[in-house]
């Protein structure tokens, strides 16, 4: 049973692509803005998993610090808003920009949406799907200055038999009801929707590389 559970694991594989358009996009209100910091909102879960909009907001701090931004602590944003009459991300999401930039004194805001978050059984495999999008406003303005969305599945791949495929995709779903599969791919995700050259987001001002992107 233990080489078999081995073998499932290793044999999972990035099946999905980004869903970005190619085409560049137009970076000017980006530009003119020049954001430093950016609050990101829990995302809205339009998922079947209950858990996914936390799961997912636990891997977005890193990507956007690495890209050359302050991101304000994810937790103690959420756990503020709640204590302010917002329990939910649904209306977190309502809260006046004028308010975040008077109180918090960030530049812009993360908004996300999580169109699909977790794993389902097939016949022959056991799919994990996470598909977000998201937009980043302008406190200070309410300028729209970014938006994206990107899609990726991981599944196991075909051995060609049958009944070994039937048997590893049991095995990754009995592992995926008892993990986070999503959790991993989410971080994939996110280096589609925030890096993809032409579409992602511009380098921040705490980037080494920050003068040459502009």
């Amino acid at each position: 049973m233990k080489s078999l559970i081995l073998i499932s694991l290793m044999a999972l594989t990035l099946m999905g692509c980004a869903t970005q358009p190619s085409n560049s996009r137009n970076y000017n209100d980006y530009r003119a803005a020049q954001p430093r910091s950016i609050l990101v909102l829990p995302p809205i879960n339009q998922s079947t998993d209950m858990l996914g909009s936390y799961s997912y907001l636990s891997t977005v701090t890193q990507p956007l610090a690495e890209m050359g931004y302050y991101v304000f602590p994810v937790a103690v944003v959420d756990q503020f808003l709640k204590e302010n009459g917002m329990p939910t991300p649904g209306e977190m999401h309502q809260i006046p920009l004028d308010k975040v930039r008077d109180i918090v004194g960030a530049d812009s805001v993360m908004f996300i949406t999580l169109n699909q978050y977790g794993s389902k059984f097939q016949l022959l495999s056991s799919v994990t799907t996470v598909s977000a999008s998201a937009k980043l406003i302008d406190t200070r303005t309410g300028t729209m200055l970014w938006d994206g969305q990107a899609t990726l599945q991981q599944s196991p791949d075909s051995s060609g038999n049958l009944l070994a495929d039937v048997i590893t995709a049991a095995i990754s779903q009995a592992i995926n009801s008892k993990t986070d599969p999503a959790h991993a791919v989410s971080r994939a995700v996110n280096v589609q929707l925030f890096t993809a050259e032409g579409r992602g987001l511009l380098l921040g001002p705490y980037h080494p590389k920050y003068s040459a992107s502009q």
